[in-house]
């Protein structure tokens, strides 16, 4: 029993070869040429794909035009759908892919032709242009190709303690100055109730000012000014701290694609995969 584990283990970590790394190597290596290129190609097939998608939604284009939208979904799902077979097939441990962020995404950006095809008569439902609309999220799959992607990425992770602390603070305030307006202006003032004395104070706070509702007495306007200046505040703390991880982020990410699960976010001297603990 022993040797069988020490079997699969050592089976489990050993290096892929012949068509699957050099398929590896195309589409989770960026520094190759043949990685370039396959990227390319694919981020164009994204922004084609998503840009048919929107024209698909205007009647007068729908009406003139659909046979064509039709075969050009077609064609994409079916360029997606290989490209998703393909990334699988280029890993040791595809499962790993398959429940990462984009996997899901890559599954979900062509699964709605799939479910049309097998639905009869879905496609003249409202409900299916809202479905297929899901496909723009293959859009979110450019960040896989900007250089800076996953740098972002990084720093928004390592920002999220901070910011849920800062939201803990944005929240008491509005609070707060809710429930302060609601005892200067009242319900005669159209400070109805708290919760829409709240509603006053995120408008207020995030510098929008619908105007719906405006406070009448000078107190009242005092504070509004108050929340007013705050609010201006409350919108650089963030970006201070995002761009503070973004400089940290920057000396960590390396360029080594885990064989496992194709995570590209390992530091350039690191032996295992942070994801997935893989041997790179």
């Amino acid at each position: 029993m022993a040797d069988g584990s020490h079997f699969a283990a050592a089976h489990e970590h050993e290096r892929l070869t012949g068509w699957r790394d050099r398929l590896h190597k195309v589409i989770f290596e960026s520094d190759t040429r043949a990685g370039r290129l396959f990227d390319e190609v694919l981020l164009w097939s994204i922004v084609l794909s998503v840009l048919a998608v929107i024209l698909d939604s205007v009647e007068s284009l729908h009406a003139a035009y659909g046979a064509f939208f039709l075969l050009v979904e077609w064609f994409f799902t079916g360029l997606f759908t290989l490209e998703y077979i393909a990334r699988i097939s280029a890993l040791r441990r595809p499962l790993l892919y398959v429940k990462s962020t984009f996997g899901i995404i890559d599954l979900i950006a062509i699964l709605p032709t799939y479910l049309a095809f097998f639905v009869p008569g879905l496609q003249s439902t409202i409900v299916l242009r809202a479905f297929r609309l899901l496909r723009i999220f293959r859009i979110l799959k450019l960040a896989r190709y900007v250089s800076q992607g996953n740098v972002l990425m990084l720093a928004i992770a390592a920002s999220k303690e901070k910011i849920v602390i800062f939201l803990s603070f944005v929240l008491f305030t509005v609070v707060t100055m809710g429930s302060l307006m609601y005892l200067v202006e009242g319900p005669a003032n159209g400070f109805e109730n708290i919760p829409v004395s709240i509603y006053w104070a995120v408008v207020t706070l995030s510098t929008v000012g619908f105007g719906d509702i405006t406070p009448v007495t000078p107190l009242g306007r005092a504070i509004a000014s108050f929340v007013m200046i705050l609010g201006y505040g409350f919108i650089a703390v963030p970006t201070g701290i995002v761009t503070s991880e973004l400089i940290r982020a920057k000396q960590s990410v390396g360029q080594k694609a885990c064989d496992d699960c194709g995570n590209t976010n390992n530091d350039a001297d690191a032996t295992y995969c942070k994801r997935c603990g893989g041997a790179l």
